[in-house]
């Protein structure tokens, strides 16, 4: 039976209100000031007559007049619809493609056990390390010659260079994690790997599955290298590149604008974090237990 004395011990030092100010409610009011003051910014210069963000008067921190032109001249006067479609078909199927071969690689890296598997697993961690700014220059020569050069599958094809690595290093060590007589009893009962890949690892992997499509989607949905290397075109480009290049005119800033864009831009992963959040905690925990 688990001892729950000194958890007991640790809970009551909680138990008087100025302990629990000090040790509990002051840190987490400073750590969500620090993760939703960026979003508040953007929110308030996003909603900010031109005349408030360039006026020296006035409190910086809210908006006395509010508008919404800035979103009118991003979603109507500027390509971003456009932007923004090209960086969810290219995040999507890029997450899509990355998870298929991460999956593969991670149960044969995990489970069947061959010569050197530890080697790979390391090889595949260390591929993850290489910096996409030393990548993206022979894989520019590799685009150009295959002709994909400002298309979208030039993204699709190049993000799983630093999608894959990842997922399979992730899945790895979740994978681990699920007991071997499952699979042991299945072989017994005459299933192949492929069946006991679908049937009983996958449904087991959920959340680690969900864990490793955060991540890529994530990486994927903000990556500005690839995009602005491989794109030129202002129809073809990703939200990252676009709002970057596009509302930036010389020396000119359109503030609201740009602002407009990365708050929405910012939403969807937003959404999608709060939405998976218990199998994405219960991904990364069974991704790093040994």
């Amino acid at each position: 039976m688990k001892d729950t004395s000194n958890d007991s011990q640790g809970m009551h030092y909680l138990s008087s209100l100025p302990r629990r100010v000090v040790v509990t409610y002051i840190p987490l009011g400073v750590f969500v000031f620090v993760l939703l003051f960026p979003f508040y910014w953007m929110a308030v210069t996003t909603f900010k007559p031109n005349e408030e963000l360039l006026s020296r008067e006035g409190n910086p921190f809210w908006v006395v007049k509010p508008t919404l032109a800035h979103i009118d001249k991003l979603l109507f006067k500027t390509a971003y619809p456009e932007w923004l479609w090209n960086t969810v078909v290219v995040s999507v199927v890029s997450t899509f493609m990355s998870l298929l071969a991460s999956v593969l690689a991670a149960y044969a890296i995990e489970r069947l056990r061959f010569r050197g598997s530890k080697h790979v697993g390391l090889s595949i961690f260390l591929a993850y390390l290489v910096p996409p700014s030393i990548l993206f220059i022979p894989l520019a020569t590799i685009v150009f010659k295959l002709g994909l050069f400002d298309t979208r599958w030039a993204l699709i094809l190049t993000y799983p260079t630093f999608l894959i690595p990842f997922c399979t290093w992730l899945l790895m060590g979740y994978f681990r994690s699920i007991p071997y007589e499952l699979e042991e009893c299945a072989l017994i009962d005459g299933a192949t790997r492929l069946q006991i890949l679908w049937k009983i690892i996958l449904p087991l992997a959920v959340p680690g599955l969900i864990s490793a499509g955060i991540f890529a989607f994530t990486l994927s949905w903000n990556e500005f290298i690839y995009a602005l290397t491989f794109v030129s075109s202002s129809e073809v480009k990703t939200v990252p590149v676009g709002v970057i290049t596009e509302l930036v005119e010389g020396d000119v800033y359109h503030w609201g604008a740009l602002m407009a864009g990365a708050l929405l831009g910012s939403l969807p992963v937003a959404i999608i974090y709060s939405f998976f959040v218990e199998y994405y905690v219960s991904g990364l925990t069974g991704a790093v237990k040994e």
